[in-house]
């Protein structure tokens, strides 16, 4: 849901996800003089409400709280201070409340902040104020159920919660830690295992399959005589392998071609889906995403799931199911999965669902991605767990007036780092790290992370640790993979799924990727989460980056200016700052779409390359053609014959052909063994 408000000098525009609402500030620049920041007020609308409440500061004034680590609650002093925004404002004009409980009518209240540090004030006048609605993850009759969990990210907060200690029981989805972490995605999941009726049917595609609570749910529908069917990864041939052992532990039975389906001839089977069958045959349902069915997936990475009750996209991943739970080679799987999908036409219709199945033949798709990136009018939104890809670096960093956010698991190696920051005002990379904590750069390339000496936040922060046994999983925090292009427009796309945006991961995992077009709802709770999630980090990349640096005092980070110098580059031009504040009230003159049916899916330089490619070519093809005729000129008939009669065509018997087809026959069969046989002895990827 949107919002907005303001009729005074100072605007809001507001957009609510399910668990987060995203709030936009803005005014003229003189009103900007003196501005100390903003207070938020919060109270639940209708009669259900308790009146307005002033919302959590992150940050302190120096003047007023020196030592915030070490200021406890007044009523019990077991615990910390909390800070509230009526003294200690927001100095931002984008501010994110990640509070907010889905489904839910909320009134805002907006105060710009004047004066000093503890003799605040504010006009009446100037206040902004509006109602707005969380979304709901889930309800009856939607097409689309979005569901984000907290995971590793959120360990201070975590630590403020519950002391610091890991899950006393990370396999009780009832555990007040898991239930914290998980936010409703392991409910979600394991919810639409269990409301699987008698007589239906459901099918399991699974990559990393180890977290008990989700094989003992299956178990039990199994036993309750319910038809559950699953293809699970093992690339080796190795005994113990992580899904084995956990299936076995779980009671189910280990590739028993019934009710258990080994996956093993491709690179990576990659998938983490359940399609429902009503009646034991006919597709209606999806459960699909970033999340592998593991603790980690669901309590520890940032994961996504989304369920998608949408008959012919049921009908389209149980088709696909259907394929891998064959064991297809390479050759075979990227057959099935082009009849099965397309690439996508350029524009994809209103209001639609694409789907998009791998392996591919070809990498094309990241053609499509990239065209997309640059069709963009306002925006685009991109998470990429594990880089990204060269074919979309130039998309990303070609110069233009839309804003593009960029969240990574690591840094970009320096190469791309430069090529994609060119466009410094209008490119912002964000990347996971705990506080305190660097990168090691080794050939360009971030490798491991390091303890920053004498960092001044531990004065403030709680000491990270994470929770996850022996930190399990080659990602750590950002494990999304999704695009967003004109997340606040009315007609916006998104791309989200298994698939990384990558070339391996088209040309040779199984994946699958949802394209949707023109749901607001689902780019709303997409694009708030992203901005939780990239803000997060953004903070601690900036408060990483000042205590590594040799002349900077990293602990300003944590406090609040003193004076209205923090405004400056919310209105200076061709400042980052600047353009993002207006990127949420300025209205673009065109729409992705458009400028992607004007372009034929490129434009700009794009557009520009492929013509220049397409002159080259006509010029090339004119030159060859002219040539081609003055040779057959001179190229007399006698010629032609001569060389028909010194190359004549041997003749073979049938006797003889038969031979060299066994032969032949023996030689691909075994190549085919071989190439199995080397396949299963691979080493297991860990994604």
């Amino acid at each position: 849901m949107r919002a907005s408000g303001g009729t005074g000098d100072f605007k809001a525009r507001a957009i609510a996800g399910t668990h987060t609402v995203l709030i936009a500030l803005d005014c003229p620049e003189a009103r900007s003089k003196g501005l100390m920041g903003f207070a938020f007020q919060r109270e639940i609308a209708g009669p259900n409400g308790r009146g307005p409440k002033f919302l959590r500061s992150q940050k302190v004034f120096k003047s007023e709280v020196p030592d915030p680590k070490n200021a406890h609650d007044p009523d019990d002093p077991s615990k910390p201070m909390a800070f509230y925004t009526d003294r200690f404002p927001v100095q931002s004009f984008l501010w994110g409340d990640y509070a907010a409980s889905p489904g839910t009518r909320y009134h805002f209240i907006v105060q710009p902040m004047y004066g000093q540090p503890g003799a605040l004030t504010t006009d009446p006048g100037d206040a902004v104020e509006f109602d707005i609605t969380t979304e709901q993850e889930w309800d009856d009759g939607e097409t689309h159920g979005v569901w984000f969990n907290r995971g590793a990210i959120a360990s201070q907060k975590f630590a403020e919660e519950f002391g610091n200690k890991p899950p006393q029981n990370i396999n009780d989805p009832n555990d007040p830690t898991v239930k914290w972490l998980s936010r409703g995605l392991l409910e979600a999941c394991l919810g639409y295992i269990n409301e699987t009726k008698p007589g239906d049917a459901l099918r399991v595609a699974a990559y990393e399959f180890t977290y008990p609570p989700i094989l003992e749910a299956l178990k039990a529908l199994i036993d309750g005589g319910i038809d559950v069917q699953i293809v699970y990864h093992d690339t080796t041939d190795a005994k113990g392998t992580p899904n084995e052992t956990a299936m076995e532990a779980a009671g189910l039975p280990v590739n028993d071609q019934k009710s258990t389906y080994r996956r093993s001839l491709t690179k990576i089977p990659h998938n983490k889906f359940i399609v429902r069958l009503r009646g034991g045959t006919e597709p209606v349902e999806v459960w699909t995403g970033s999340t592998n069915f593991t603790p980690s997936g669901f309590l520890g990475q940032t994961n996504v799931g989304h369920r998608v009750a949408d008959k012919e996209t049921a009908e389209n991943y149980l088709a696909f199911w259907e394929l891998v739970k064959t064991d297809p080679e390479l050759a075979a799987a990227r057959a099935r999965t082009a009849e099965l999908t397309p690439d996508p036409i350029e524009v994809i219709a209103e209001k639609s669902i694409a789907r998009l199945f791998s392996p591919r033949h070809k990498s094309s798709m990241l053609g499509w991605y990239g065209r997309r990136m640059l069709n963009a009018a306002n925006s685009l939104w991109f998470t990429a767990a594990f880089g990204i890809a060269k074919e979309l670096v130039d998309p990303i960093a070609q110069k233009r007036n839309q804003m593009r956010f960029v969240l990574l698991e690591k840094p970009a190696p320096d190469v791309q780092r430069k090529a994609l920051t060119a466009d410094f005002n209008r490119v912002i990379l964000s990347f996971g790290t705990p506080l305190g904590e660097i990168y090691q750069m080794k050939n360009g390339k971030p490798t491991a992370r390091v303890p920053i000496k004498e960092f001044e936040l531990d004065k403030w922060f709680f000491e990270e640790e994470h929770f996850r046994p022996k930190n399990d999983g080659f990602v750590f925090f950002v494990h999304t993979k999704f695009l967003l292009i004109d997340p606040l427009s009315d007609d916006p796309l998104v791309c989200s799924g298994s698939a990384n945006f990558s070339s391996g991961s088209l040309l040779q995992n199984d994946e699958n990727m949802l394209l949707v077009r023109g749901n607001s709802r689902i780019a709303d709770i997409y694009m708030t989460e992203f901005d939780r999630i990239f803000r997060h980090f953004y903070f601690r990349d900036i408060a990483n980056q000042l205590a590594a640096a040799e002349t900077s005092d990293d602990a300003k980070a944590i406090f609040l200016d003193e004076t209205d110098e923090w405004t400056a580059n919310y209105f200076k031009p061709r400042t980052l700052k600047n353009n993002r504040r207006l990127m949420f009230f300025e209205q673009p003159t065109s729409t992705w779409f458009a400028n992607a049916a004007a372009t034929g899916g490129g434009s700009g330089k794009a557009k520009k390359t492929t013509a220049k490619k397409a002159k080259k070519t006509k010029t090339s093809s004119a030159k060859k053609t002219k040539t081609a005729k003055k040779t057959a000129k001179k190229a007399p008939a006698r010629k032609a014959k001569k060389t028909a009669k010194t190359s004549p065509v041997k003749k073979v018997t049938k006797k003889k052909a038969a031979k060299r087809a066994v032969k032949s026959s023996k030689k691909k069969s075994s190549a085919t063994k071989s190439t199995r046989k080397t396949t299963k002895k691979a080493k297991k990827a860990r994604r």
